[in-house]
C-alpha cells in the first residue's frame, strides 16, 4: 500500500558505492530551469536510477504514457560516479513537488533522510526566478546557508542583490537549504532570471553553466543551446504579434479620432 511519502530504494547505497556525494535538486518550478538543468544533467551523465519517491502529497492522478500504459507520479533520485575529476553526484528529479504545505515539508524530510544516507557532502538546489518580464540575458542569483559560501557563489559570478528574491524561496529549493542547515550539511541554491511565463532554456543554461564551474563538470550544454535558439524563435514571434497588435491599436485610435 502507498504511505504518504514512500521511499523506495532500487540499489543499496553499499552497493552505488558513491563517495561524498553532491545532492543535486531540480524538481519542477518557475520556467522548469531546475527540472530542465537537472534532467539534462541526468542524460548527458548517463545517470543511474537509485531512489524512487511516490506520494500522498501529489496530484491524485497517474501519467499516461506513449503506448497507453500508465504509471504513477514520482520523483526519482539519479547517481553518478565520478571519474575523479569532479565530485560523485546525486540529482533530484521528478513529476511534481507537493500540492499541500505540510507535503513540501515531509518529503523535503524524505529528501534529507536519502541524502544522509548516502553521506552527501553538499546540497544544491536550483530554481527559476520569475521577473515578470522578458529576459534577454538571463543571469544567476543565488542563496546558502552560510556566508562561507556567499563568498564562494560570488566567485563563480553569482548575484545577491539585496531585497532578492523578495518573499524568499518557497518549495523544496527553499526548505532544503533550511533542514541542511539545521543538519550541519553545506547547501547553496542558483536561481536563474526568468519571465516565469514559459519553460526557459535560457535560463537553465546560464544556471548549467555555474553549477559546471562549482563542480569542474565537463557536460556538453548543445541541447539546451538548440532548446534556447527555439525559444528565441518563439520570443521573437511573440514581440512580433504584441508590436502588430499595438499598431492595431494606435490604427483603430486614430480612426475613431476622424469619425
Amino acid at each position: 500500500m502507498l504511505q504518504r511519502v514512500d521511499v523506495r530504494y532500487t540499489r543499496k547505497v553499499e552497493d552505488v558505492g558513491l563517495e561524498n556525494p553532491v545532492l543535486i535538486e531540480g524538481l519542477p518550478g518557475i520556467g522548469h530551469v531546475g527540472k530542465l538543468v537537472a534532467d539534462h544533467l541526468v542524460k548527458e551523465l548517463d545517470m543511474e536510477l537509485v531512489v524512487e519517491v511516490y506520494s500522498h502529497h501529489f496530484p491524485p492522478q497517474v501519467m499516461v504514457l506513449e503506448d497507453g500504459t500508465i504509471r504513477m507520479p514520482k520523483n526519482e533520485v539519479y547517481a553518478y560516479k565520478s571519474d575523479g575529476g569532479s565530485p560523485d553526484l546525486l540529482v533530484l528529479v521528478g513529476d511534481f513537488q507537493s500540492v499541500d504545505n505540510e507535503g513540501h515539508f515531509e518529503l523535503v524530510n524524505a529528501y534529507m533522510d536519502i541524502a544522509k544516507n548516502f553521506k552527501v557532502s553538499r546540497i544544491c538546489t536550483l530554481g527559476g526566478y520569475g521577473v515578470g518580464k522578458l529576459v534577454e540575458e538571463p543571469y544567476v542569483l543565488g542563496a546558502a546557508n552560510s556566508s562561507k559560501l556567499v563568498e564562494e557563489l560570488k566567485s563563480y559570478g553569482v548575484r545577491f542583490e539585496s531585497g532578492e528574491p523578495g518573499g524568499g524561496i518557497i518549495g523544496a529549493s527553499g526548505l532544503l537549504l533550511g533542514v541542511s542547515m539545521l543538519e550541519g550539511i553545506e547547501a547553496v541554491c542558483l536561481m536563474g532570471v526568468t519571465s516565469g511565463y514559459m519553460v526557459d532554456p535560457k535560463s537553465a543554461k546560464a544556471v548549467l553553466e555555474v553549477l559546471m564551474k562549482m563542480l569542474s563538470l565537463d557536460v556538453s550544454i548543445e541541447a539546451l543551446n538548440e532548446r534556447a535558439k527555439e525559444m528565441e524563435k518563439l520570443i521573437t514571434q511573440i514581440k512580433e504579434m504584441q508590436e502588430a497588435a499595438m499598431q492595431q491599436w494606435k490604427s483603430d485610435e486614430d480612426l475613431r479620432y476622424f469619425r
